[in-house]
């Protein structure tokens, strides 16, 4: 396997300096890796204004990057025939049997016809089971209702225990019928509890102990240890009109200071550079890790390749061309395997079948078979201006010229 180039690893520190050096972003860790060769960039400060630098070790809010981590979870009792693809939700979730589905996605809730049929797994995995954050019916009644009812991770609303969230699901519509369309986030939390029921331990309890402690990633969970939060800065949501610095969550008395009451597979993980790298490079391995197998190979591959029909994936192709926006650009991958995003098309300097996902949170994490490539990136700064997200778009960008075939 080829490795980087001096001059492409310069190329990206100056860019990566840059970004940190206009103000916009405090700072940084960025994490490229190809086979044996790891090379690791901090730059900046925990704090907008100064305090400690960042560090290779520091601790960060993954926000939707922990969904291709979680899905992983689901892989592994797959793979021992605990889960089936078309098995029926209903035995481990019995809140969301005998679905109705909306008439229309922005009518109101009470105008309902029945699901076609039962929710499977697959469904869940692939994020079609018919309910989402759809950004294109924001303010209807439905969206309304997943945030009011804390369905989703949108401050000051908390989310519930895993067991009364599912009662407030249970409650509502879905917004398409199973299996009908991709639909983003929600997917990734049920998950976390259809895991949990399945294995009779917390989600997080089975992750360490299936995927975090054989990976070694030791610093990958849903709260940060005391002693240790020193080690996460602060997340910041900067105005998007004067740019300015708003903590949206602190790291002392923050979100992920204490467990939380739902481990939310979506959004919840907190992690670092070489933790997620031993993550995706277990992937690119086919599924083994130091000699270890942790997921089957086909498990690996069934994640990691498009799952979605045409007709399911219309969706997601409109939602991210036109939102692009809104999203900063981010989201034009093609496809969807399990839990991430999967290259179907050449849309940037990316080739077909990278695979991963970013996050609200300043966050991007994929892995690029062709390549034997990971990239990391991972700041502090939220995506509600566009600076975190052209950042990422920088990372990849030169990240690719710095490949030496």
């Amino acid at each position: 396997m080829g490795r980087f180039t001096e001059s492409g690893l310069r190329r990206l520190r100056g860019v990566l300096a840059g970004h940190v050096e206009s103000g916009r972003i405090p700072g940084l860790v960025a994490l490229v890796a190809r086979g044996e060769e790891v090379h690791v960039e901090t730059v900046g400060t925990m704090r907008h204004d100064g305090g400690p630098p960042m560090g290779r070790d520091t601790i960060f809010r993954m926000a939707s990057t922990s969904k291709p981590v979680s899905v992983a979870a689901a892989m592994i009792l797959l793979d021992e025939c605990r889960l089936r693809l078309d098995d029926l939700v209903d035995p481990w979730l019995p809140e969301l049997a005998d679905r109705r589905v909306l008439t229309r996605v922005d009518g109101p809730l009470d105008d309902t016809v029945p699901a076609r049929r039962p929710i499977t797994v697959r469904d869940v995995l692939t994020s079609t089971f018919g309910l989402g954050m759809d950004l294109t019916a924001l303010g209807s009644p439905i969206m309304n209702a997943v945030f009011e009812q804390g369905l989703t991770p949108n401050l000051p609303v908390e989310m519930p225990e895993p067991d009364e969230w599912m009662r407030r699901l249970g409650t509502l519509p879905l917004m398409y019928q199973p299996g009908e369309r991709w639909q983003y986030h929600i997917s990734s939390d049920l998950l976390g509890v259809l895991v949990a029921r399945v294995t009779g331990q917390s989600f997080e309890s089975f992750l360490r102990e299936r995927l975090f402690d054989p990976l070694g990633m030791t610093d990958t969970g849903f709260d940060v240890p005391a002693g240790e939060i020193d080690r996460l800065p602060p997340l910041y949501a900067p105005d998007p009109a004067s740019g300015e610095f708003h903590v949206w969550d602190p790291a002392e008395g923050g979100r992920h200071s204490a467990p939380p009451a739902f481990q939310g597979g979506g959004g919840g993980l907190v992690s670092t550079a070489d933790d997620y790298h031993a993550y995706f490079r277990m992937l690119l391995n086919g599924g083994v890790h130091e000699g270890e197998r942790i997921l089957s190979r086909p498990a690996v591959e069934l994640m990691t390749t498009n799952r979605l029909t045409p007709e399911q994936n219309a969706f997601r192709n409109a939602l991210a061309a036109d939102n692009v926006h809104v999203s900063f650009g981010q989201g034009q991958h093609g496809g969807w395997g399990m839990g991430m995003a999967v290259r179907t098309y050449r849309g940037d300097y990316a080739p077909i079948g990278q695979f991963g996902w970013d996050g609200g949170s300043g966050t991007s994490t994929y892995a690029d078979p062709a390549n034997g490539l990971v990239g990391i990136l991972l700041t502090q700064v939220g995506m509600s201006v566009p600076d975190p997200a052209r950042l990422v778009h920088d990372f990849w960008t030169t990240v690719y010229q710095a490949i030496e075939e």
